[in-house]
């Protein structure tokens, strides 16, 4: 398993990690879009704190995680259901 030493910058600050090889791209674009968040942020409240525009980068993607979490929760039920018909209907034929 391959390993970078790779540095992300985030706001005015770089930070070192370890990746595995084939997470570097992962990795970097979450960096760029944390980034643009910030300056998205920054840009449309007026903030220049550091830490109040992290913390709203922080919730707005909590929410964004909830969000997907809902949508694959639902999705995961209606396969589920889905699923139970089809196999009802299997054991009805044999």
């Amino acid at each position: 398993m391959d390993t970078l030493s790779i540095r992300i910058k985030i706001g005015d600050r770089e930070y070192p990690m370890k990746v595995k090889a084939e997470d570097e791209a992962k990795i970097r674009r979450a960096g760029k879009l944390i980034n643009d968040k910030l300056k998205r942020y920054r840009e449309e409240f007026g903030l220049d704190d550091r830490q109040d525009l992290l913390a709203m980068v922080a919730f707005d993607c909590m929410v964004e995680a909830m969000e997907v979490n809902e949508v694959n929760t639902e999705d995961s039920e209606q396969i589920t259901a889905a699923l139970s018909s089809i196999n009802n209907q299997l054991n009805s034929i044999l």
